[in-house]
């Protein structure tokens, strides 16, 4: 693919804009080439049927409207005649109809003085030939400045589809004498089911399945913890926060899309609180998780000391992905750069890998030490967690690969019916993370079993207190042995006072 045209459309595909109302305030052209330009939109369009009798898009229909273009030059530059200002509208697959090369040299869209030798093209006009693929196709619409005049505006346009496929407008002219060139106004663009982006129009219905998926998930949760509320544990609590956030993150996604539908562009307050409620969910989902790992409620009553490291890493996770999420999604992602969205991303990757990385440090001493003093049901219910959360771990690196597979074969975005499956893929994860952590965790009636016994566990608490993230599991000494091998003598003699022996003596 030449190097001109591969710039030119990278950078629409990769960071189009999200909304299917595009709004132009005052956007200045840019050289690209030698052409100047001004990107209008990029989105995925469901076709419409065809109407033979109707030139224009009516209600129902998909088609993209361009209304109010107008465009504005400076006073002191308004003394000539200009060449024609177009916009252009196509489909993916007839990039290829778009610019050209004389005796195939370097590619250009504007017409150069060499095609215009061959006959091809007029020179100074943007260079486009029928599609082969689509009749008819693509749109060039056309203006230009008389001479004293300011402003031009290019008259109303609506085009309907009747092709399913990724669509591109483009404001483009070749006339040097206009570089401080502006444009203004605003284009809708429409699918058949409303105004949501052809690639975002599936995760409407999929958030409302997800937001009945937590409905179902809180039932059971909260019916147990009516159920058997005296035996609740302090870790059972910090689930029923994570269940509701998730309830309130779902719907809040609903309705963002619905409205996004209905009126073509973003709500922003619905879309904020969305985004932080998404954030303080997965926040505290990771705090609770290295919290347990760490044996939180369980075999130890607090943090000790580590309880401010943990909070300043939430707090951290917190800032950072709070930040990317807005960006994201509040406004339009075209106006990010590549370099810029990197620079939002890695901060969350890393934190992400810090909080695993501790996870599973802390699991494996919380292990050894279940192991060495022979707490079987505890120990149990933490191999389960531990096995869960390495599927989770393996089946995300294996996710992440897929995406960069699928992002590298889809420069062009060319797959974009199937891009929703992305950000789908990490919400059912993480959902499904959570109910098995319900199900290890469910109040119950022997909820107690699994909870911090202070007496048999003193030692455990000392030992863990300076737990730091690369410190190695402790190999039991003889000295570590020794108080509950002397309890177990004595239990053998009657009533035993450690709650963890007749727990194992239960099982």
């Amino acid at each position: 693919m030449p190097k001109l045209r591969n710039t030119l459309l990278f950078f629409c595909f990769v960071f189009f804009s999200e909304a299917s109302v595009h709004e132009y305030n005052g956007q200045k052209f840019v050289s690209k080439g030698n052409a100047f330009v001004v990107h209008g939109g990029s989105e995925g369009i469901y076709s419409s049927f065809a109407d033979t009798h109707n030139v224009t898009a009516i209600a129902g229909d998909s088609f993209v409207r361009l209304e109010k273009i107008t465009f504005r030059r400076p006073k002191e530059s308004s003394n000539f005649s200009s060449h024609s200002i177009q916009a252009i509208v196509f489909e993916v697959e007839d990039r290829e109809a778009i610019g050209g090369s004389a005796y195939g040299g370097q590619r250009a869209v504007c017409c150069t003085a060499d095609l215009a030798k061959l006959g091809v093209c007029s020179e100074g006009e943007i260079i486009h030939r029928p599609s082969t693929k689509n009749p008819g196709w693509p749109k060039v619409f056309g203006v230009s400045f008389s001479e004293d005049d300011e402003v031009t505006t290019l008259p109303l346009k609506s085009i309907q589809i009747t092709k399913t496929g990724m669509y591109n407008l483009y404001f483009i002219h070749c006339d040097l004498n206009l570089k401080d060139l502006t444009v203004e106004g605003k284009t809708v663009w429409k699918n058949p089911t409303g105004y949501l982006p052809g690639r975002m129009a599936p995760l409407m219905n999929f958030y409302g399945f997800m937001s009945l998926a937590f409905v179902i998930l809180g039932i059971f949760w909260f019916l147990q913890y009516a159920r058997f509320w005296r035996e609740v544990l302090p870790l059972q609590n910090c689930i029923t926060l994570v269940i509701t956030l998730g309830m309130l993150e779902m719907a809040l996604w609903y309705f963002d899309y619905a409205e996004f539908n209905d009126s073509g562009t973003r709500p922003v307050g619905i879309t904020m609180w969305a985004v932080t409620f998404d954030t303080i969910k997965r926040t505290i989902a990771r705090i609770i998780i290295l919290m347990v790992s760490m044996g939180y409620g369980v075999v130890r009553p607090t943090l000790g000391g580590l309880t401010s490291k943990v909070t300043m890493l939430g707090a951290t996770f917190f800032l950072a992905s709070e930040i990317l999420e807005l960006v994201e999604n509040v406004g339009a992602v075209s106006d990010l750069s590549g370099k810029a969205r990197l620079f939002l991303v890695l901060p969350v990757a890393i934190l992400d890998a810090f909080f695993i990385l501790w996870i599973f440090t802390s699991l494996s001493s919380t292990l050894n030490k279940l192991q060495a003093r022979r707490m079987v049901a505890k120990l149990d219910i933490y191999r389960k967690f531990t096995n869960a959360l390495a599927v989770a771990v393996i089946v995300s690196v294996g996710w992440i690969c897929y995406e960069i597979y699928f992002k590298a074969n889809d420069v062009y975005n060319e797959q974009w019916q199937n891009a929703w499956i992305i950000p789908a893929f990490w919400q059912i994860l993480s959902f499904s993370l959570l109910c098995v952590i319900c199900v290890l965790w469910a109040p119950s009636q022997n909820s107690t079993r699994y909870g911090y016994s202070g007496e048999a566990n003193e030692d455990f608490d000392k030992d863990d207190t300076n737990l730091t993230l690369i410190k190695p599991s402790p190999t039991p000494s003889k000295e570590f042995r020794t108080a509950p091998e002397t309890r177990t003598v004595q239990g053998s003699n009657g009533a035993s006072s450690n709650g963890d022996l007749e727990e194992d003596k239960t099982e």
